[in-house]
């Protein structure tokens, strides 16, 4: 994982995942095509949540190791 450009770590604790979905949007709208965001939740729906909405808005799932998953912006 070191080839990733993290440029921001959220752990999102116990939140739910409907919420941290909404929050996501917002919290990666000003990274740059390319950036990673290392999400930690403990939310048990993840493993199957966030790899849809990745699809959804076009971003890339690049690891999904729950708790812990890197999210790729891939556009501007």
């Amino acid at each position: 994982m070191d080839d990733l450009n993290v440029v921001d770590e959220w752990d999102a604790g116990d939140m739910g995942c409907g919420e941290i979905l909404i929050l996501l949007r917002t919290r990666m709208r000003d990274f740059a095509a390319g950036d990673v965001l290392k999400l930690t939740t403990r939310d048990l729906g993840a493993p199957e949540d966030l790899p849809a909405w990745c699809r959804l808005t076009e971003r890339r799932l690049v690891r999904a190791e729950h708790p812990d998953y890197w999210i790729e912006q891939t556009s501007n």
